[in-house]
């Protein structure tokens, strides 16, 4: 799906919100900028949540009403992810989003899904859901 706005994205996300379910844990690909905040703010409006969706850089994960959006940039490894007690949330029957998910791989659950965003132009963007 290529989307070109920044509301066409947050609308794609919005439908992809309907196919998920309680526990699912659904890590967001993308370089720095593509649009992977933006996503979940779709998202978000899809599971019918009004909360005002930031990048939880510095709090590593933020909790919109059982949503749980991570940003596991500034983590070194899946072991410091479970010293913080974030690995908890992926079996506490909530839909989970991970930004930057490589730098915890090694204590992701089995059966995530992925969406892979890809920066193709100012305000484009190329979304594939796996």
């Amino acid at each position: 799906m290529v989307t070109k706005s920044e509301g066409e994205t947050m609308r794609f996300a919005e439908e992809y919100a309907k196919t998920l379910s309680a526990g699912d844990v659904v890590l967001l690909h993308g370089e720095m900028g593509a649009g992977k905040t933006v996503f979940v703010k779709g998202l978000a409006q899809g599971l019918g949540i009004g909360d005002e969706i930031t990048s939880p850089t510095y709090a590593y994960m933020n909790d919109y009403g059982g949503l749980y959006h991570y940003d596991c940039y500034r983590l070194k490894s899946g072991a410091q992810a479970e010293a913080l007690g974030l690995t908890d949330y992926f079996y506490a029957g909530r839909i989970c989003v991970v930004e930057w998910s490589e730098n915890i791989a090694d204590v992701l659950p089995e059966g995530c899904k992925e969406v892979f965003i890809r920066k193709t132009g100012e305000n484009e963007r190329e979304i594939l859901c796996k």
